[in-house]
């Protein structure tokens, strides 16, 4: 007899819309019967300002994705954004403790302990201890390292943390709509898996996810996350830049970026107009196309510059041979692979969600909460076994960031 199915709920609470997916998950396929989402108030640059307001936007969308589900969300995957998260490297090497020099159980908890062991600041929470690969005696080791001998084992961990009360307003955001949640999850881990091959993360590639506040990046080497970051920078400052440079209010500025602006300058005539409202009634007024890709293109290039930057020597391009990988919605303004490119040195492309992905929810923005019902899936169909006998259908996701 096949046991009951899980309804997992995935919600990304971002700077411009609340997105909510649920997925059927009967312990072998998923299936996405759900989705809902509400543009977002109460939120800037990924994180909650106004309480209430943040609540009501989260729960409109969690009650639209249920009812378009027909089912209740059983427990949710919560993407994690804001400025407030930063990240460190720590490792750690034992000495092997038998006699035969044979890796055991005890070594790697051991050195996996040290590793993660580094003390945080007063006020911050871990959100992933990510790991990287084991070395032993020097060599790197993809696998678990248990039963292979050598006299040293080292690894190291790449630990991402968070303000708590930032952390735990986005909780408490979803236990007010009386639902348990099972794991925050990195934006950059969920969206960068989704649109990134097991190929080009282990040849080493860089996703990077521009949102409408913040520009969430994820480095990938030898297969496994290596490096992360958020920059509290996204669309909506290429939308400010225009409002400001042109005099424009925000609507109007909006409108030009999505229709006129582009991620690196190609207009040539300076005196080229482009409509606002291309229906020239009353209100309607000119721009100079050079203008609005000078100023788009200026804020692109300084906010990809910032990302090259905070990954400094983590980046190269001989250990990023798959490249850049752009999404979010920001990631659809004409040109900005190419601009990327640029900035990085490397082969750029837009990412795209896997072909079983419906076509309602292959857009950039849904990226990030497709990464974590796939997170979700994936955690269950491994540790299945250990969840039952501590009496759980999920424990965590750490495998998926390499944390165990």
């Amino acid at each position: 007899m096949s046991s009951s199915p899980t309804f997992i709920g995935a919600v990304e609470i971002g700077t411009s819309k609340v997105t909510a997916l649920v997925g059927e998950y009967n312990g072998r396929e998923l299936a996405i019967i759900g989705c809902g989402e509400c543009s977002s108030r109460g939120v800037i640059k990924g994180s909650v300002v106004d309480y209430k307001a943040a609540s009501d936007c989260a729960h409109s969308a969690l009650e639209q994705a249920e009812r378009d589900a027909g089912e209740r969300i059983d427990l949710v995957f919560l993407a994690q954004s804001g400025g407030h998260l930063d990240g460190f490297y720590n490792e750690a090497g034992v000495n092997v403790k038998s006699a035969d020099n044979m890796i055991d159980g005890d070594d790697i908890r051991t050195v996996c302990d040290l590793a993660k062991g580094k003390e945080l600041p007063a006020g911050r929470m871990v959100v992933h201890h990510i790991r990287r690969p084991f070395r032993v005696d020097g060599r790197l080791v993809p696998t678990s390292p248990e039963n292979l001998v050598g006299q040293k084992l080292e690894v190291g961990y790449w630990t991402v943390h968070g303000q708590e009360p930032r952390l735990a307003d986005n909780i408490h955001v979803i236990r007010g709509f009386n639902l348990e949640v099972r794991e925050l999850v990195l934006a950059s881990l969920a969206s960068g898996h989704m649109v990134t091959t097991p190929e080009e993360r282990q040849n080493g590639v860089l996703a990077i996810d521009i949102g409408a506040g913040t520009t969430d990046f994820v480095l990938y080497r030898d297969g496994v996350p290596h490096t992360t970051g958020v920059v509290p920078v996204g669309g909506t400052h290429l939308t400010n830049d225009l409002s400001i440079g042109l005099r424009l209010t925000e609507g109007q500025a909006e409108k030009l970026k999505l229709r006129h602006g582009r991620a690196l300058l190609q207009a040539r005539d300076k005196t080229e107009k482009v409509w606002l409202d291309g229906n020239f009634a009353i209100g309607d007024r000119q721009f100079s196309r050079y203008a609005i890709e000078q100023i788009t293109s200026a804020r692109t290039w300084e906010l990809l510059e910032v990302v090259k930057k905070k990954l400094g020597h983590a980046f190269s391009p001989e250990t990023c041979q798959a490249g850049v990988v752009l999404t979010g919605g920001t990631a659809k303004l004409p040109c900005v692979a190419d601009c990327a490119a640029k900035v990085f040195g490397v082969n750029a492309h837009l990412g795209e969600a896997p072909s079983w992905v419906a076509e309602n929810l292959r857009e950039p923005g849904y990226h990030t909460a497709l990464g974590l019902l796939y997170y979700g899936v994936s955690a269950s169909a491994d540790r299945a076994t250990t969840a039952r006998r501590k009496g759980g259908f999920f424990q965590s996701v750490s495998r998926l960031f390499a944390t165990s």
